[in-house]
């Protein structure tokens, strides 16, 4: 129990709580009873007696080692000696050594935590009666359930996980929408950053709150692949999401429930057990030559001018043109290498700028051939990048003086700004809408309509089978197609 006292604070009996620290410092605690002092001094005392009982000090959060609040919480919980004495042998006989080795945080213990120990203490515990077992289960199970309790009461969890299980049969009650997020916080090392953002946004916007008001377990979705199949429903027909998209939520589903399989919290995989909505064939738009041509006038020396030249000539993505270095562009060999991406994401409602030396995919990682045009205005930029850092001085920001695209500030140019620039230039002189990456679509149709094979475009976009390229892209060129109509109908029989 903690020492305290009573003190006489501006007319009112105010309880001083005095306890030591981790590090054995004496720390106090000021809590007010709001009595008057008149008359309420037994109150007073009796309000104290009850908050030295019940009190616990703050000496961890979150982040602290499992094992080691549960050491510390049994010695301030101010249990009955008997209690005290069976909780305790219990806590360092079993509970402590086994968290010490797989240590876990207090916010990171999950249900299946929880039952990996409890299997491990019924296979390695040497107890000799099944009975004895059985008995030192429960009591674990009570001690680390009463040890979460207080942690939700200090707000570092949200929900107790010892509450979704029976550590007697090993039942787990597990709500889908904590297990895809405790799927989640495990994928996050194994995963692009990209992906993982990809992952967390759909599960968090969409999937969580959608399945935490149906309050489905995991088992619930084993018996009944059907709640599957109704969120797809209410996705596409309430929601108004596309195909294309729930396709993309079926597969974050999948995977979680394929992870649930494997560790044995489910015996099936209820996501191949429902169907996945057909996925709508995406039509690009495009630019074709004159609409080009009116947009280089457009941008004619506008900030977004060059990106808007490596997107619709060399079919970059914006990730790649706002990622481009000095350093990939070869004025002796005439090239131009793309390696390196810039991008944006969203994770957990903060935007993050990724710089990686890894582009999309194996390869979308190419040389192409540096044009003479291109290399002229490269060159003007270059001379122009050296004037402006010149005239700002101390003010030019050189963090970024590897890239390519920089403001007159030195700053790098960020990828939404590239976006949204475009679509003003575009409003602004009556162009046609279309998105800026629909300049790469235009890149490769320009190539087709020309009698450049698949194969090139595959290799000159940077796709990684030539399959993409052709579902993408042989629609564009409908000449072509009437051409081959008309030599059909140059064998079709005469009418008389």
């Amino acid at each position: 129990m903690v020492a305290g006292h009573l003190r006489i604070q501006n007319g009112i009996y105010q309880m001083i709580l005095s306890y030591k620290d981790k590090q054995n410092k004496r720390k106090t605690k000021s809590i007010s009873t709001h009595l008057p002092v008149k008359g309420n001094k037994k109150k007073a005392e009796a309000m104290l007696a009850k908050a030295r009982k019940e009190f616990i000090p703050t000496l961890w959060d979150k982040d602290t080692d499992f094992s080691t609040f549960l050491s510390d919480w049994i010695d301030l919980a101010n249990f009955s000696p008997d209690t005290y004495a069976d909780y305790y042998m219990c806590l360092n006989t079993y509970i402590v050594p086994y968290f010490d080795t797989v240590k876990r945080s207090i916010s990171s213990i999950t249900v299946n935590d929880l039952d990996t120990f409890y299997k491990d203490l019924q296979k390695n515990a040497s107890i000799p009666t099944s009975e004895s077992l059985k008995t030192t289960i429960l009591l674990s199970h009570t001690i680390i359930k009463n040890g979460l309790l207080y942690a939700v009461k200090s707000g570092w969890i949200e929900s107790n996980p010892a509450d979704k299980l029976n550590p007697s049969t090993g039942d787990i009650e597990i709500l889908f929408c904590d297990f895809i997020l405790e799927w989640l916080e495990m994928m996050k090392s194994s995963v692009d950053l990209n992906t993982y953002a990809g992952y967390l946004s759909s599960a968090k916007s969409s999937i969580v709150p959608y399945f935490k008001e149906k309050g489905y377990t995991l088992r619930d979705l084993e018996d009944n692949p059907k709640f599957i199949q109704d969120y797809y429903s209410y996705e596409m027909n309430v929601v108004g999401l596309t195909s294309n998209t729930v396709i993309h939520r079926h597969a974050n589903i999948r995977k979680c429930l394929q992870y649930a399989f494997q560790v044995g919290l489910i015996k099936s995989n209820p996501a191949d057990r429902v169907e996945r909505p057909q996925k709508n064939v995406f039509v690009s738009e495009y630019y074709d030559t004159q609409e080009l041509d009116e947009l280089f006038q457009a941008v004619k020396g506008d900030p977004i001018e060059l990106p808007v030249i490596l997107a619709a000539f060399y079919g970059m993505r914006r990730s790649e043109i706002v990622g481009l270095k000095w350093n990939c562009i070869d004025f002796e060999k005439k090239t131009i290498s793309i390696q390196h991406v810039v991008t944006d994401i969203y994770l957990d409602g903060h935007l993050v700028t990724i710089e990686k030396d890894k582009t999309k995919t194996k390869s979308s990682t190419r040389t192409l051939p540096l044009v003479k045009p291109f290399e002229d205005a490269l060159i003007e930029l270059k001379e122009q990048q050296k004037q402006q850092q010149k005239l700002c001085g101390n003010a030019y920001n050189k963090d970024y003086s590897e890239y390519v695209l920089r403001d007159k500030m030195g700053n790098r140019i960020k990828p939404g700004y590239v976006s949204q620039h475009f679509r003003i230039v575009l409003t602004k002189n009556n162009l046609k809408l279309i998105r800026f990456h629909d300049l790469r679509h235009s890149c490769a149709s320009l190539l087709y309509a020309n009698g450049v094979d698949l194969k090139a475009i595959q290799e000159w976009l940077g796709h990684s089978t030539i399959t993409t390229t052709a579902n993408t892209y042989t629609h564009f060129d409908f000449s072509k197609k009437v051409q081959s109509a008309e030599a059909i109908m140059g064998n079709y029989p005469a009418q008389t």
